[in-house]
């Protein structure tokens, strides 16, 4: 829940006061919780330090904001599938290690303690990455008023740090930035040092302006596109130990094989994405549609499985079309939203699926009163719905990039 409501306020953040002071600040915090968490002694102690987590865990988010300021649009999937691969690497061993841990006695606080651990040797990569440590002078024009245009073209004229900037998928040089605008350069300033030149008032006021500017948009399409995905490929995997038991009484140890393989096979898709974009002609909207699609049917595969074998199958797609889908959808926000506010933007797609993640345990709770297959089958009726919710949209969607692709031109 604290996530829910944190991610869109710390992708805006990050928006406002670069990408290496946001990301450094979530890192350390998160260490913080976990040591907290590995300290704990009380139920109290326990809850409190599960906020500092939940309110700052959003490295991954923040990462993703600022591949798509350092790559071109062409290359932003090929980027964002191989990044995708290597989370999902961490989540195949992550629960590896932590089982492995959690077996010996006090377990449970040395995988505190190890994630704390984690968390610090991350700061410290970000701390010694070569970051430009310049401020660019970004020269835009204030489209607030006019919601309909969405994010896109929405800047007002001010200094961003580099690394978050506004509207250039490259990092600017500090020579360029002082031809480009002379006398308006401030010199070279340290990253901890762009914080201190905005108060927490005019942070807040940026924060709130951003968040705005994302909720006025008309990007509703592509967010309730989000959520009902994420809603049928939670309830597919809601149940799935208890329905394999009930329905083809496997044991627990074979299922988690079943799982670990479709993980693995979710990891090796990130690969893919890169090379099926380029087969598309990165036609972004007919691959989602196509991957949803197919997404629905595998759903619906599996539901109707008469035996193991068929499961399988299912499974083994599953795993490369909705790794497809996540990166084409985070791809088409950042499109249709623009880079002025991509921290913003893959915050605000984390909280739609956070939604999903509070809501698919009780739809699936319902749907487990009726039948083993309950859960999937209203997975494959939410998938329905947001097919046909891109074929409405999707003529809108080429309209829309034909006119700035016109004016791009002009």
């Amino acid at each position: 829940m604290l996530q829910l409501f944190s991610s869109t306020i710390v992708g805006s953040w990050s928006d406002v006061v670069g990408r290496r002071y946001s990301l450094l600040t979530c890192l350390l915090l998160s260490a913080v919780g976990y040591g907290l968490l590995g300290m704990s002694t009380s139920i109290t102690l326990f809850v409190l330090a599960r906020i500092p987590v939940g309110l700052f865990k959003h490295s991954l988010s923040i990462c993703r904001a600022l591949l798509s300021d350092l790559v071109s649009e062409s290359e932003r999937p090929l980027v964002m599938g191989h990044f995708n691969a290597a989370s999902s690497v961490g989540f195949i061993l992550g629960p590896m290690v932590g089982g492995y841990l959690t077996e010996h006695e006090g377990g449970f606080y040395t995988s505190c303690f190890t994630c704390a651990v984690i968390f610090l040797t991350n700061a410290g990569l970000v701390w010694m990455l070569p970051w430009a440590e310049t401020l660019i002078r970004h020269e835009g024009t204030d489209s607030g008023n006019d919601a309909s245009k969405g994010c896109h073209d929405n800047d007002r004229s001010e200094f961003v740090p580099n690394g978050s900037h506004a509207n250039s998928h490259h990092p600017v040089l500090a020579a360029e930035t002082d031809s480009r605008a002379p006398g308006k350069h401030r010199g070279h300033l340290r990253w901890w040092e762009v914080s201190l030149l905005q108060p927490a008032w005019r942070q807040l006021s940026s924060v709130g302006s951003k968040i705005y500017m994302v909720a006025s948009s008309d990007m509703w399409d592509l967010f309730l596109m989000r959520l009902l995905m994420a809603l049928a490929i939670i309830l597919y995997h809601s149940n799935f130990s208890l329905a394999m038991e009930e329905r083809f009484s496997l044991k627990p140890k074979v299922t988690g094989y079943l799982i670990s393989y479709s993980s693995t096979l979710g990891a090796l898709a990130g690969f893919l994405v890169g090379p099926v974009t380029r087969l598309y002609g990165n036609n972004m909207p007919a691959l989602l549609l196509h991957s949803t699609v197919l997404t629905c049917g595998l759903i619906f595969l599996y539901a109707a499985a008469p035996s193991v074998s068929q499961v399988v199958l299912s499974s083994t797609f599953f795993a490369i079309s909705t790794t497809i889908g996540r990166t084409c959808i985070t791809d088409m926000e950042l499109h249709r939203g623009g880079v002025q506010a991509s921290g913003t933007l893959i915050g605000a797609g984390q909280s739609v699926t956070a939604v999903g993640r509070v809501l698919a345990p009780l739809l699936s709770g319902l749907a487990q009163e009726f039948s083993p297959c309950g859960p999937p089958s209203l997975g494959v009726v939410l998938a329905l719905a947001a097919v046909g919710l891109m074929l409405i949209r999707i003529p809108k969607w080429d309209r829309k990039g034909m006119t700035k692709e016109s004016k791009t031109l002009d």
